[in-house]
């Protein structure tokens, strides 16, 4: 058995779990509930990933993997069905743009919940705070223009990562109304919540 380390409601674990469920790969891994924070880190999280962070996958033969990114490549070379990292480039380099695109507003809205909830309010930075969710914003709006040429056909790690992000933005942000201005994304982000992948990785 693989051992993931993380915990449900992170968007980059979740996207491990998506990849894991689309792979046939999740009976293969078992997860290791690993609750951190900036200020809260775990000794046995940080002994297989120096830095700290989840999720962090241990492979069958004891290999620790990290990040996000790195374990869902690794799972995808684990299975022989339709790839979620193409290797033809038409394909490749547009998918690894939006599995970026994905990241990054995950990296900025994650970056917000730990400012909102884990510094003392006196001491939160309201400037960083508003301009890292307008950089959330400004790639919703991009993924809008691009939300009607996603087909389900064509499921890649770009798109398990934006509905894994969305996802996060749905359950932490509930005053954040993302849907508005961009009925492409939401329509494609409703489709894709019905797949058997997602709802069994619901964040609780």
């Amino acid at each position: 058995m693989m051992k993931l380390h993380g915990v449900n409601r992170s968007p980059f674990v979740r996207k491990v779990m998506v990849t894991a469920h689309e792979t046939g790969l999740a009976e293969r891994i078992d997860m290791v509930a690993t609750p951190v924070s900036p200020i809260a880190p775990s000794a046995e999280l940080n002994a297989g990933n120096p830095l700290g962070k989840i999720p962090c996958l241990i492979t069958e033969d004891g290999m620790p993997l990290y990040d996000s990114r790195v374990i869902c490549e690794y799972l995808d070379s684990l299975h022989d069905g339709t790839k979620m990292f193409p290797a033809e480039p038409e394909r490749r380099w547009p998918v690894l743009r939006l599995a970026a695109l994905a990241d990054g507003i995950a990296d900025a809205v994650v970056g917000v919940q730990y400012e909102r909830t884990l510094r003392p309010v006196d001491r939160q930075w309201e400037v960083w705070r508003d301009n890292q969710l307008l950089k959330a914003r400004r790639a919703l709006d991009f993924a809008e223009t691009r939300a009607a040429s996603w087909k389900p056909e064509h499921l890649c790690i770009g798109q398990i990562g934006l509905a894994c992000t969305l996802g996060y933005v749905d359950f932490r942000f509930t005053d954040e109304n993302w849907r508005h201005g961009r009925p492409q994304l939401a329509a494609w982000f409703e489709t894709f919540l019905e797949r058997p992948s997602m709802r069994a990785t619901e964040p609780a």
